[in-house]
């Protein structure tokens, strides 16, 4: 009899040893290969391993060793000892599934509905909160979502050489709620405004826990990502291959209804207002929510512990392909002299250290990870939605009727088209395609869909030339900008000088915004009725004004009013105020908002009002209350609101509008949201079939890896491209991505006219033909010695 040397098999849920017997014991004697096994245990043999003669170690054969039932000398004794990897066999359970997998649901809901509700409103947070331009909340954002698509390769490593997935996931979510937490408390703005006028005092102190806090969330929701789905499909037994498939249906349904339900209510939450001693954008709230998600979703999964079936760590295929690749490199640079010979592979190279198989799988997948180098620029342009587009929406008209739709809720326009384009385009297009005969491959479709994306981007480039033609122009620094309003009841004739411009006004009627190079205006000569008055100006530039003029008993009175408003409100918010036209003194409330005191022929301040609706305007005079409803406010536009007449009966007011609201409505959006969801469908889910198609079962998480880095990458090309181009036009970054995307696809399709399809179960048959003929010849080598000694 010859023994075993001993070695363990690591099967999915459980775990066997095999040890080295003296002699064989009774149980089933059964042939694999060319390997008689003797083993004890309850499972077959077939069941629980795949010996090769190879794989064993033969020792020479012991005197007066024992036989076996059948009289059969085993070669080898093979025990096995089922050792359970977490729980019994008889795990509880619920329609034919294991009763764990509804608290790994339930978590990853939890988890995806926090990540995206905290995603959707982040770029208007660093915009709106922290004051950062439009470009620097663009690149902020784009390098946190680059951070969670790379620390998965991180989690991955931990769960399968320190951890073990469940420690993985339990650890780094309590550090993803730590993080989601701190971006709540960062954006309390009471925090740091001691002086309570509504403004942070000390913004810093605020960007640093936002940045501490996105740290730890890409850290967590990255380093979770790899392991939960993973440790979900370890929760099955071997013939439980149906309910695992229906499993990861309904993750991955878990996954959309999180993401769909939170980037609806997140932007509601942020729309609302509070605060301790001002109101303001309610950010706590939006980031509070999803940071309480995140706890339930750790608190769900540590409360299924006990029926969860844990795998211990096997170690990481991704680090056996790194040294593989390393060590070839190396190898090959140490014998780059002509006197060596080529070999048919740089892999090869590895041979003197790797065995065949690995190299030969290492080759498979290098050759999908040489097709994934195009492929970050289209990520660079799909993860702008969440971005450029959402900023694009802010300068937008929200009004759908009944409903006002946040800048920010635009984003559920994609889940929503996934959930509706990927049957119709995997149960229609698909098969209408193949009907008319057309060779429609995985690169191709991939192909088509980066065009599509770069189209995309040029119908969001022709939205945004539409947007641009309803933004004011505002005075550059040495010119300044005159509006004129006329509040008496005479025609008024106003003449710039020295005869730059002369302007009637009507009564109660008003300008637009005239401009002039302040270095040339010096006067205005102002006639109305019979009287003329003349005044001096001197403006300091690079600002709006507004003339008030009234002809008065007294004469004409003329004052020029500091306007202080350089932009387009933002956010789809409306700037108010009130011009008194009485001749007594009035105070002025519009909602919960007071104006305070305003004399006769005084303005108060602008005041910030929300848009797409109307407000009660109270005012009193005299001790005698006047109230009026204003009419609905469209998106980011700014009236003066001039009182004429006010009484218990009657009211008079006009609207003089200083700056128009957005015109262009969100439904514009929807064509860019519509091309860009079908590009996701034909690209994403067919690079990962095609990818999982041509690389070895054992070589799926490098793949899966690759893809995530694809995503990384794209997310760096937007901070390269807009940090880089320097463009002063929206527009025209638009259609720089879409040419660069177009660029980038038609070197993709080349590349795909060139690849050669492979099938890796053929190659791995081969090679593990190969491996038999190899043992069968070591096999021989070894019964020679044998055979030799027994007749001597």
């Amino acid at each position: 009899m010859q023994k075993l040397t001993a070695q363990t098999a690591v099967m999915k849920n459980w775990q066997y040893d095999a040890h080295v017997l003296e002699s064989p014991r009774s149980g089933n004697n059964q042939r694999i290969g060319n390997a008689d096994i003797h083993h004890v245990g309850t499972r077959p043999l077939s069941e629980l391993v795949q010996a090769q003669p190879s794989n064993l170690t033969p020792e020479p054969t012991v005197k007066g060793e024992s036989k076996g039932k059948s009289g059969h000398v085993p070669n080898y004794v093979l025990v096995t000892v089922e050792v359970p990897v977490t729980a019994t066999e008889g795990a509880p359970s619920c329609f034919g599934y294991p009763l764990s997998i509804f608290f790994i649901v339930i978590n990853e809901f939890c988890e995806r509905f926090s990540y995206y509700g905290m995603r959707a409103v982040l770029v208007l947070y660093f915009k709106y909160f922290l004051q950062w331009d439009d470009n620097l909340s663009t690149a902020i954002y784009h390098t946190f979502v680059a951070l969670c698509y790379l620390t998965p390769i991180l989690g991955a490593l931990i769960a399968d050489s320190w951890l073990g997935k469940f420690k993985t996931i339990v650890s780094l979510s309590i550090v993803y709620t730590i993080g989601q937490a701190i971006m709540s408390v960062s954006s309390i703005n009471d925090l740091t405004d001691h002086n309570r006028d509504g403004f942070p005092d000390n913004v810093s102190v605020h960007i640093a826990l936002s940045m501490i806090g996105l740290i730890l969330i890409a850290l967590g929701t990255g380093g979770i990502k790899p392991c939960v789905s993973a440790f979900g499909g370890d929760q099955f037994e071997d013939d439980q291959e149906k309910q695992r498939t229906r499993f990861f249906s309904i993750f991955y349904l878990s996954i959309n209804a999180g993401s769909l339900l939170s980037t609806i209510i997140t932007p509601i939450l942020r729309g609302q207002e509070c605060g301790i001693h001002s109101k303001q954008r309610c950010y706590p709230l939006a980031f509070g929510v999803p940071a309480a998600l995140m706890a339930i979703a750790l608190v769900v999964f540590v409360i299924g512990s006990r029926m969860y079936k844990k795998v211990q760590p096997q170690g990481n295929v991704m680090i056996q392909v790194s040294k593989c690749i390393g060590f070839a490199i190396k190898n090959r640079f140490r014998h780059r002299s002509k006197e060596f010979p080529k070999r048919e592979h740089w892999l090869d190279w590895a041979s003197e250290k790797y065995d065949k198989r690995l190299i030969a799988q290492t080759k498979m997948v290098l050759k999908v990870l040489f097709l994934y180098i195009p492929l970050p620029m289209f990520w660079a342009l799909f993860d702008q939605q969440g971005s450029r587009w959402t900023l694009q929406a802010t300068t937008m008209d929200g009004n759908f009727g009944a409903i006002q739709i946040q800048p920010d809720q635009m984003q559920t326009v994609n889940p929503i088209l996934i959930i509706i384009m990927v049957p119709i385009v995997d149960g229609v297009i698909y098969p209408l395609i193949k009907k008319c005969k057309i060779n429609f491959t995985p690169l191709r479709k991939i192909t088509v869909g980066m065009f599509l994306a770069s189209l995309a981007f040029v119908a969001a480039a022709l939205v945004q030339v539409q947007i641009d033609k309803t933004i004011p122009v505002f005075p550059a620094a040495g010119q300044s900008q005159i509006k004129i309003i006329n509040l008496g009841a005479d025609a008024a004739t106003v003449t710039f000088e020295p005869q730059l411009k002369t302007v009637n006004v009507t009564s109660k009627e008003w300008t637009d915004y005239i401009t002039f190079e302040t270095s040339q205006l010096h006067s205005l000569s102002i006639i109305s009725g019979n009287n003329t008055s003349i005044k001096g100006i001197n403006l300091p530039g690079g600002n709006r004004h507004t003339l008030e003029i009234k002809n008065t008993v007294s004469g004409i009175f003329a004052e020029l009013i500091l306007d202080n408003v350089t932009s387009k409100p933002e956010e789809g918010n409306n700037l108010i105020r009130f011009i008194n036209n009485l001749p007594d003194t009035i105070n002025v409330t519009m909602g919960d908002t007071n104006f305070g005191a305003l004399t006769s022929l005084s303005d108060s301040n602008y005041k910030t009002f929300p848009g797409g609706r109307t407000y009660d305007v109270a005012v009193m005079r005299n001790s005698v209350p006047c109230s009026f409803t204003s009419k609905a406010l469209g998106f980011g536009s700014a009236y003066t609101i001039v009182i004429n007449e006010c009484s218990e009966q009657t009211s008079d007011v006009t609207y003089s509008e200083d700056i128009p609201p957005n015109t262009v409505h969100m439904a514009w959006q929807i064509p860019q949201y519509f091309i860009l969801t079908c590009a996701e469908v034909v690209f994403s889910v067919t690079g990962l079939e095609f990818s999982y198609s041509q690389a070895p079962s054992n070589m799926k998480a490098v793949l899966q890896a690759g893809w995530l880095l694809t995503v990384a990458v794209g997310n760096i090309i937007v901070l390269i491209v807009a940090g880089a181009s320097k463009l002063s036009e929206q527009w025209a970054e638009y259609v720089l991505f879409a040419a660069l995307l177009l660029v980038v696809c038609v070197i993709f399709a080349v590349m795909a006219y060139f690849y050669t399809y492979i099938d890796p179960n053929e190659i791995e048959a081969q090679l593990d033909e190969e491996e038999k003929k190899q043992a069968k010849k070591d096999e021989n080598l070894c019964d020679k010695p044998v055979e030799a000694d027994s007749r001597m």
